[in-house]
């Protein structure tokens, strides 16, 4: 209700693990802006025993109506108040195992299983905990207060500001006021944690259940640093007094920004020495920096309505690895930003079924496989393409201006526009606006008329269809001269066409340095030479030569251009060194590998087999003291390929490593995960004896996802069959995805995938919604070319009885059509 203010909740919450139940209290107090008698509130799941409400000392009569539909709660007043005045209600819920809401998360202590509770409430469960206005711009100060065992560590937001015991083994513990703040970034828990501090800054402290906290090190670390930026980046002091960073066991996504109470999986946030990989300690670093920018973005602003997300999650996106890079320069991640998230959005967004990084009419938003790629992956690439375009300078002024005058309140995308407008003479509204609102984006033709460049510009998608879109495209032009000099230029592309004057250079290179989100499409073969031989030669840097690479095989995919034709292009790579357009050159081989008929398989097989035994001849088989970041990951992702494509070599280096391990010798952690895959493949139902002993011994879950992740890639079908029945009988709901997504990549097990994945549909029902969704999305595009009308006409089935999978089933049909169509395309 927007008609409220001042609002704050006095909520008391009293768990009951051995029965998996709660009672709750709350004191609401609120003032209106004009006299009401009606308010609507959010509630599900929960028993309400009693509603009253006062205006001070005098009670007002009242009703209220349950509406579990609509997960609505309506209060009726005897008679309009003016002024403050307070709801109290008593109320009663489950704690549930659904991940969602207030939820219970096992894990094992002194050899027996404990439960803590927890709460995850992005974007809409806090109405499963308590009675609220569970919507971001109804903004509130909380006081919580739990009461728990007495041998349990009860968290909130705020600090601990009162412990309380009581009678019968418990005790009430009482947490300083938050600030100004929405529903779904309140957190509560209860259960066995122990906690370490930070030495250098005591407001970070890592929770974990028994026996964590001894891998939290690097955690500690990337908390303090991530801290130390966002204050004088933003130049705003984080205001709380604590800043937890906590380890669930049970958690359906990757970390939670809850305000100074900052959830994680566990993977994401401990470092288990030996087995967690270089890989693994970016990605804890990334995602502790990206939890820790949203306490600025997200927190101290939040967005107006669920359609702004983006303001939330495109930041926390680019800073989570601007932050690394502040850091750890040596690591690369800027590659690892290009490929994960650039890479990953413009191959989501040139589906015809995509929709803008804003959603249009407010629309109930949720994060899934469909939504996250735009809205923090192609967010966090267009805020780097203004970023680049504006300057640092004028970036880092306009975030400061947008933060300072949001403080603790909400805002939309134009107040975000007129901060940028305030600090820039760059047209930023107009630039950001077309990017932003408008679904898609672009591909850049180029025609070259002896000194002039003729562009165009339309919207690329794979299944081509005429669109009306235009954008303002930032141009970054990089040219080369007969005399060996290079110029670079800069031009705003406003309209479809645009000519460029060049003069005499002998080569230009559009999207210079792959800062801009779109694809580029050179459209005389002489063009795509001169540039080919610059790739050849390194005077092309490596995110140009990735670039360059990637627009092509996109147009392959669309159906413009033959694999032959790819691979012919490829010759010009035959020296390539470097990580990003390496690992992507390797990535579009495994695809085609995967997907492709006959011909293309055997020649993406042959393709990468001969990379791959080339660049691992060149850095070395095992892994090295003190090498780069990204030479490690390489090295994980070719191994495994080459193995898969039948590499003498590659076989040989990872079986000798798997039968150690076997034996009781430890791998290399990063070399690991391409070890237990090859094992997988190379000893089948030996291996997958060895891997359900090791997940009932480790206590990692580093491993545990690792060993899972091998767990989809065996060869024979009864093996892959046992594999399937135990991910459904003894994996839990938080990593069920893991090993089924892999055997949609597993080209021996796709083509059973399908009839399992129709047969099981019962054994589904269990999953948590957000994760199955992977599986659909894994398993349809892929599995589904088996038969893909038949395909359709049960998704469409599908789709009637869970409406809200529909995103994600109409993204995962598209793909399987592009796919179809790809199988065609060899030459």
């Amino acid at each position: 209700m927007s008609d409220l203010t001042d609002i704050h909740y006095a909520l008391q919450i009293e768990p009951h693990l051995d029965k998996f139940t709660f009672d709750g209290k709350l004191r609401l107090t609120m003032t209106p802006t004009v006299p009401l008698a009606v308010l609507h509130l959010n509630a599900i799941e929960l028993e309400i025993k009693r509603c009253t409400a006062k205006q001070g000392d005098t009670r007002i009569q009242t009703e209220f109506a349950l509406d579990p539909e609509k997960e609505a709660l309506e209060v009726r007043l005897a008679s309009r108040v003016s002024g403050p005045f307070t709801l109290e209600f008593d109320f009663h819920g489950l704690i549930n195992d659904r991940m969602a809401g207030f939820y219970r998360s096992g894990y094992r202590w002194n050899d027996q299983e404990h439960f803590m509770a927890v709460t995850q409430f992005q974007e809409s469960d806090a109405r499963r905990a308590f009675p609220c206005f569970d919507h971001p711009r109804h903004k509130a100060t909380f006081d919580i207060e739990l009461t728990v065992d007495a041998d349990l560590t009860a968290i909130s937001n705020g600090a601990v500001r009162e412990e309380i015991s009581l009678e019968g083994h418990k005790k009430c513990v009482r947490f300083e006021r938050t600030p100004r703040m929405s529903t779904y970034l309140l957190f509560f828990g209860a259960g066995h944690f122990e906690s370490v501090q930070d030495a250098e800054d005591q407001r970070v402290r890592i929770l974990t259940p028994p026996g964590g906290t001894q891998y939290g090190d690097l955690g500690l670390v990337c908390g303090r640093q991530s801290l130390q930026f966002c204050e004088s980046y933003f130049d705003i002091p984080y205001p709380l007094t604590k800043m937890d960073l906590i380890s669930i066991p049970d958690f359906a996504f990757g970390a939670m920004e809850n305000w100074g109470a900052v959830t994680f999986r566990e993977n994401l946030l401990l470092d288990y020495p030996g087995i967690t990989s270089k890989a693994g300690q970016e990605r804890i670093f990334e995602v502790v920096a990206h939890e820790i920018t949203h306490q600025w973005f997200g927190n101290l602003v939040t967005p107006a309505d669920w359609r702004y997300l983006w303001l939330n999650e495109s930041f926390a996106t680019y800073f989570g690895f601007g932050i690394v890079d502040h850091y750890r320069p040596d690591w690369d991640i800027w590659s690892q930003f290009i490929l994960s998230q650039t890479d990953a959005a413009l191959r989501r967004d040139g589906l015809q079924e995509t929709f803008p990084i804003e959603i249009p009419g407010g629309e109930h938003l949720v994060i899934n496989t469909s939504t996250a790629p735009i809205i923090y992956s192609k967010g966090g690439s267009v805020l780097r393409q203004i970023r680049g375009f504006i300057g640092d300078d004028a970036f880092q002024r306009g975030l400061r201006d947008y933060l300072r005058r949001h403080a603790y309140g909400c805002a939309d995308s134009l107040q975000f526009w007129e901060a940028f407008e305030t600090v820039s003479d760059q047209p930023v509204s107009e630039i950001m606006r077309a990017w932003v609102e408008q679904p898609g984006h672009p591909l850049v033709r180029v025609h070259r008329d002896g000194q002039t460049l003729a562009l165009s510009q339309e919207r690329f998608t794979y299944l081509s269809e005429d669109f009306e879109s235009c954008w303002p495209i930032p141009l970054t032009l990089r040219l080369f001269d007969p005399d060996g000099s290079e110029r670079r230029m800069r031009v705003l592309m406003r309209d479809k066409t645009l000519q460029v004057d060049i003069g005499a250079a002998e080569a230009v290179k559009i999207n210079d340095g792959q800062s801009g989100f779109y694809r580029v499409c050179y459209e005389r073969h002489a063009d795509l030479t001169a540039l080919g031989e610059r790739v050849r030669d390194k005077q092309l840097a490596a995110e140009d030569r990735w670039g360059l690479q990637n627009d092509f095989f996109a147009r392959v995919q669309a159906g413009d251009v033959a694999f032959k034709a790819y691979l012919a292009f490829l010759e010009w790579y035959a020296d390539e060194d470097a990580f990003l357009p390496l690992v992507s050159i390797d990535g579009h081989l495994r695809h085609s590998h995967l997907i492709g008929d006959a011909a293309t398989r055997e020649a993406a097989a042959e393709a990468g087999r001969q990379i791959a035994e080339r660049v691992l001849t060149s850095i070395g088989w095992r892994p090295a003291p003190e090498e780069a970041h990204v030479t490690a990951a390489l090295r994980d992702q070719l191994l495994w390929h080459a193995v898969l494509y039948g590499s003498e070599a590659a076989q040989a280096f990872a079986d000798g490593a798997f039968q150690r391990l076997m034996a009781g010798e430890t791998v290399h952690p990063d070399i690991l995960k391409a070890v237990l895959q090859s094992g997988a493949l190379l000893h089948n139902a030996r291996a997958f004896t060895w891997m359900t002993r090791r997940l009932d011994q480790t206590a990692s879950e580093h491993e545990r996802l690792t060993i899972m992740a091998a767990m989809g890639c065996f060869r024979d079908a009864a093996t892959l069959a046992a594999a399937r029945d135990y991910v459904l009988d003894h994996v839990p709901d938080r990593n069920r995805f893991i090993p089924l997504v892999a055997m949609a990549a597993n080209p021996h097990a796709v083509t059973a995938l399908w009839s399992w994945f129709v047969d099981t549909q019962d054994r589904f029902k269990d999953f948590h919604p957000l994760l199955f969704e992977r599986v659909i999305a894994a398993i349809v595009p892929v599995a589904g070319l088996v038969d893909p009308p038949a395909v359709r006409s049960f998704m469409a089935r599908y789709v009637e009885a869970a409406p809200q999978a529909r995103d994600v089933v109409n993204l995962s049909l598209e793909k399987l059509e592009i796919n179809r169509r790809f199988r065609a395309n060899f030459d």
